[in-house]
This record gives structure tokens, C-alpha cells and sequence, in this order.
């Protein structure tokens, strides 16, 4: 009762705080959701923070650093859907409330007993560890404050916390929760370390633009270039910030919440966190200076807009955010940023506007134009790429290039573009064996510095995959099966005093796909765990004192099997 009262009372307090104003479309519901855990609210991650690959899609709530914890409803509602992942949220449950939001709950270490046993009835009755499932609208009706999970770490983290996010249950866009008032103590401005001057010339964004870095300096909101001076800038002129935020419950560094950029006191481009769609949460990369942060680690965010982003997060700008500098007159540029809390921090340049005197230097294109908003195609004799619209961020001049075999590799390898050019989501490439794969074509995988290519297929004389970056490719077999490696069992184990059977599996290229385990011929459910790579069986009551025998088949995505068979005695 009395942890209730501290959380209510933090809660009324810090809506007070967050009613300073900010950006946001619409109104959210306060006082309707809960927090997710009876603990003093305070995160390891915020809302829309730069991940690399990814936009943060919610609030990754403490759990002084253990697992353990119960996890409470955050409203009354019922339990729409249900999935464990080897990976990604790991143990997830979803719950659908009448106020049209949905609630996410991640990286749990078990579900309560009621949504076990839906889960368990599903795993064992499509004999599956993972699985993603909607349970019918009133097969698990839940109320407010009703203990939904024991918190942890299941799936692909550093260690135990409580991901919680607040979804529009129609459009499933991810929603900044604390906008719905679940709100963290914060009485800190953001941090503003650095900006970005980007030289455009009238030119598509990439790693050749020329542009310069200026470090700031400042306290409390106010900040200023650590070397003050009058900026001499002339054309068109793209400006990047870089910039966290902090809080008052925790030293983690965040995202902040909006970045104004304004010429003159005039806004020419506005980026807010207040919801996005996941499938636009690639789209960071194209949001970011790509190339600086592959090469530095570096998040410089980009205040002015690709041609080709179609994401929520940019609700204004004049010219895409591109400021034209051409007048021979002394302007302000200033930044305006803000935390959710409303907590503001300013930073103001002069910039004396030069004119542009016309370039006589043509510069020849090194490959070929690839527009955002077209269908683009390289199609040789060797090799194959098709990028659809969406994919591109901005216009690229497409290079190509066939460079020598690789050892083991059945085909040259292909420089396609460079991996400085982000892609949206998935190109198709194919690649020609220079060998008749034949029967061993249903081994062929197209793989490189970009990653190993999805969904690799042979035919018609091609190995045809669906790539996720640009970079170095060639075409692999893979004929090697899964590797199982026995902790606790062999032939003639006695494990009557151990909790379960553990082994690790793993594989060298295609990875694992599938992994079955039976006892004395019955199927039994294998939990595999990301961090570990243990694959493991614990004991229930259906496991009688005896000799038994347990059987392990192990797959890959190329169909290559393993399998592991020992007799033990429990």
C-alpha cells in the first residue's frame, strides 16, 4: 500500500512537470495505465532512443539489476496475444484494454500461472518453443494491478528489466508512454555535446559530403559553441545535432523527446518522439549520419530530412530542414531541444550567409543513378540486384564491382554499392554459381560483409537472396550440420538430483532453424536461451523415477540435421 501511494503521489507530481509545453498532436488518456512494477519508476532506456538499427520502441524500466519481480496489468483489459521469442523480447505478453491501447510486456522471466498454462497447452499441442499466438478475446480477462509476469531477462539484453510499451491497438504505432502520464522524475535539460555542418551543394546526402563537427559547451539548458564565432556558411546548408538527455532517477543517457531547428525565430524543421510504426524503426539509419556512426560509433542526428524517410517523427519543415544560404546578411540559427518532461535547452549560432559563386568543376558520377522513388536494377551476366521504392533514403550514385574469389566461395565476389549507403528494408540480389550447382543446390547461401542473405534459393542458375545491406557478396554451400554439445547428459547419466537436461547447439553458417527433443518417445518442450546458447529440459512430475531415454534432432535453415541419443536414469 504504501509503494502504491509513493507511485501515485510520483505519478501527480511529474504530470504537473510534463504539462510544460511540448510537441505532440493529440492528447493521451493520464491517470488510466499503471506502472508496469511496485518499484520507484526509473529506466535504463527511454522512448525513441538511438539504437543501432532501431528506434527504441518503449520505456525499459529497472529492476535493481535482478530478476524477480512481479509484473502488474497496467489497466484492466484481456490478453491478446501471447510469444516467446529465442531473441528479440524474448518471454512477451500483450494485453488489449477498451480505451483502444494496447500494452506490451518484454523479456519476462515466466508468465503468471494462468497465461502459462494457455502458453503450455500451445507450445505442447504444435510441439514448438517459440511461438506468437492470439488467445481468444475472453479466454484471459485481466484486471488493474493483477500480476501478469515474474520480471528478467529473456531474450536479446545486457541484463534484467521490464520493457514497457503503450500501442495504438489498431494501428499498432508504438506510443511515448509517457505521454499517457507513466512518467519518470526528470528535472534535467537535455545535454547538447556537439553540432553538425553539412555542405550539400544542392547534392544527395552521403559519406563524400563534405562537413565539419563543433564541439559545445554549457549548464543548465544554455549552450554555446565551445569556440564562439560568426559562422561563414553559402548554399544549401544541412545542420546535425548531437544530443541525450538524462533524468532525475537514474545516470543513463537517453533520447530526448523534439529538436527544433529555426532561421530567424522561424521553424524550418521539427522532430518529435511521440509515436512511430514499426515498420518505419530502420528507418534511423537514414535519420543519422550513417556513415559517421559506422566509422566513429557517433550518433549525429540529422535535422534535415531525406527525401525518402516516410516516417512520423518529422511533423515540419520548410525545404526538408535545408537552409539556403545566399544573401550576404547575418542570420541566427538556433536549436530548440526538449526532454517529454518539457525541460529545454537552447543553442544559438550566427551565420553570415555568403553568395555562391557558380562551380566550374564537374564532377563525373562514379557509377549509376539510382533514384529513391523508382523501381533500380543492375542486371549483368554474372549478377543481379533489384532495389524497390522505400528502400533508398535519398538518391545514390550506385557503384558495382566484381572482385576476386574468395576461398571455399562457389562464385567472385560483388562489391554492391559500399556500406555506407543505408537500405530501408530488404533488396533482392542473385548471384550465378560458376560451377552447375546441381544436386548441392539446395545448400547454396549468398553471404558477405553485409550478413548472411535471407531465404537463399537455387534456380534457374542463380542463387537468388533477399539482402539487408550493401557490401561484399558470394555465394557459400552449406553442407555442415548443426554442432550439439552435452553439459549433464551422456550414456548412463544419473540425473535423479538435477533440475533438467542441458546441452548447447549451434551452427556455422545458415543457423539453427529447428530443434525437437523427446523423452522415451514423447515430445518435450526445449527452452533455448539467447545469451547462453543452452538448450535445456526441466524435470517435471511426468518424468518417473527409471531409465529413460532422451533424443535430440537438431536442423539448420539448409537442412542439415544433427542428432544426439542417450539412455539416463532419473
Amino acid at each position: 500500500m504504501k509503494k502504491t501511494l509513493f507511485i501515485l503521489l510520483l505519478t501527480i507530481s511529474y504530470q504537473l512537470i510534463q504539462a510544460q509545453n511540448i510537441i505532440q498532436s493529440r492528447e493521451y488518456p493520464k491517470g488510466f495505465f499503471r506502472y508496469p512494477l511496485d518499484l520507484p519508476p526509473s529506466i535504463a532506456g527511454g522512448f525513441g532512443e538511438l539504437r543501432p538499427n532501431h528506434f527504441h520502441a518503449g520505456l525499459d524500466f529497472k529492476t535493481n539489476q535482478q530478476s524477480g519481480y512481479p509484473v502488474h496489468a497496467a489497466a484492466d483489459g484481456y490478453v491478446s496475444r501471447i510469444r516467446v521469442q529465442f531473441g528479440g523480447g524474448g518471454n512477451i505478453v500483450y494485453i488489449n484494454h477498451p480505451n483502444g491501447y494496447t500494452t506490451v510486456y518484454m523479456h519476462n522471466s515466466r508468465f503468471s500461472p494462468q497465461i502459462e498454462k494457455v502458453l503450455r497447452n500451445y507450445q505442447y499441442q504444435h510441439q514448438l518453443y517459440e511461438v506468437d499466438f492470439n488467445p481468444l478475446p475472453d479466454q484471459i480477462t485481466v484486471c488493474k494491478n493483477d500480476v501478469i509476469a515474474i520480471s528478467g531477462q529473456s531474450g536479446a539484453v545486457a541484463g534484467p528489466h521490464v520493457h514497457f510499451e503503450i500501442r495504438d491497438t489498431k494501428t499498432e504505432h508504438t506510443i511515448n508512454p509517457q505521454l499517457f502520464g507513466v512518467t519518470i522524475p526528470d528535472r534535467t535539460p537535455p545535454a547538447i555535446s556537439a553540432i553538425g555542418i553539412y555542405y550539400l551543394d544542392g547534392k544527395p546526402f552521403s559519406e563524400n559530403t563534405p562537413h565539419e563537427f563543433l564541439s559545445v559547451a554549457g549548464v543548465a539548458g544554455n549552450y554555446h559553441l565551445v569556440k564562439p564565432k560568426v559562422i561563414e556558411l553559402s548554399g544549401n546548408i544541412g545542420f546535425g545535432i548531437t544530443t541525450s538527455d538524462m533524468n532525475s532517477a537514474s545516470a543513463n543517457h537517453n533520447g530526448v523527446y523534439s529538436i527544433q531547428l529555426k532561421l530567424d525565430g522561424k521553424d524550418v524543421y521539427t522532430f518529435v518522439m511521440e509515436h512511430f510504426a514499426f515498420d518505419q524503426t530502420h528507418a534511423i539509419n537514414g535519420y543519422i549520419d550513417y556513415p559517421t556512426f559506422l566509422t566513429s560509433h557517433r550518433f549525429i542526428q540529422k535535422c534535415f530530412v531525406p527525401p525518402g524517410s516516410n516516417i512520423t517523427l518529422y511533423p515540419q519543415s520548410i525545404n526538408r530542414g535545408i537552409i539556403n544560404f545566399d544573401d550576404d546578411e547575418l542570420h541566427e540559427v538556433e536549436y530548440v531541444v526538449k526532454d517529454v518532461a518539457g525541460n529545454t535547452s537552447t543553442l544559438t549560432l550566427k551565420v553570415k550567409s555568403k553568395r555562391l559563386l557558380q562551380s566550374t568543376v564537374i564532377v563525373k558520377p562514379a557509377g549509376t543513378l539510382f533514384h529513391y522513388d523508382q523501381v533500380n536494377v543492375l542486371n549483368t551476366d554474372k549478377v543481379k540486384v533489384t532495389i524497390n521504392p522505400g528502400n533508398l533514403y535519398d538518391d545514390i550514385d550506385f557503384t558495382y564491382a566484381e572482385l576476386p574469389k574468395k576461398p571455399g566461395a562457389y562464385s567472385a565476389t560483388y562489391r554492391i554499392h559500399n556500406k555506407f549507403t543505408p537500405i530501408h528494408d530488404r533488396y533482392d540480389i542473385w548471384i550465378k554459381p560458376d560451377v552447375d550447382l546441381g544436386a548441392l543446390g539446395d545448400k547454396a547461401v549468398i553471404d558477405g560483409t553485409g550478413g548472411l542473405c535471407d531465404s537463399s534459393k537455387y534456380e534457374n542458375g542463380y542463387v537468388k537472396a533477399r539482402a539487408r545491406a550493401f557490401g561484399d557478396y558470394y555465394i557459400k554451400l552449406d553442407t555442415t550440420a548443426p554442432y550439439i554439445m552435452p553439459l549433464n547428459i551422456h550414456k548412463g547419466s544419473i540425473l535423479a538430483k538435477s533440475k533438467g537436461i542441458f546441452l548447447k547447439i549451434g551452427d556455422n553458417l545458415s543457423g539453427v532453424k529447428t530443434y525437437n527433443g523427446k523423452i522415451d518417445g514423447k515430445w518435450v518442450l526445449m527452452e533455448w536461451d539467447f545469451k547462453t546458447k543452452i538448450l535445456s529440459y526441466t524435470f517435471d512430475g511426468s518424468i518417473t523415477s527409471g531409465k529413460h531415454t532422451f533424443e535430440l534432432t537438431v536442423g539448420d535453415a539448409k537442412n542439415n540435421f544433427s542428432q544426439f541419443t542417450a539412455d539416463f536414469n532419473r
